[in-house]
């Protein structure tokens, strides 16, 4: 079956920098869209990033354009998360998602409906 497994969080001061990692099995990683969604207490799930499974078509969204990149290791089934200037507002549960069906423009791709796929999440805490 399909496992995404999250992991790179941790608690740190603002300004700091982090990786997110996250491993794909059982699936065909080269052929699925990829993305990071995050969750606080009480909101919805909110797209952070995804990218196409060429790793040339990447997506941020607007508040974390500039300091967060997406990419993609076919070979190694794993997708990342770099995140820079982390600021407070950014703590959340960092969740991988992945989906096979091709999601044609960015407001599909952007959308949590659209994603089979999801891992249990990496906590990540940004201090003041």
């Amino acid at each position: 079956q399909v496992q995404l497994v999250e992991s790179g969080g941790g608690l740190l001061q603002a300004g700091g920098s982090l990786r997110l990692s996250c491993a794909a099995s059982g699936l065909t990683f080269s052929s699925y869209t990829m993305a990071w969604f995050r969750q606080t207490p009480g909101k919805e799930r909110e797209f952070v990033a995804a990218i196409r499974w060429t790793g040339h078509s990447t997506y941020h969204t607007d508040s974390v354009k500039d300091r967060f990149t997406i990419s993609r290791d076919n070979a190694k089934n794993t997708v990342y998360l770099q995140m820079n200037s982390l600021k407070p507002e950014d703590t959340a549960v960092y969740y991988c998602a992945a989906e096979k069906s091709f999601l044609l423009g960015e407001r599909p791709i952007r959308n949590k409906d659209n994603y089979n796929y999801w891992g249990q999440g990496t906590q990540v805490t940004v201090s003041s």
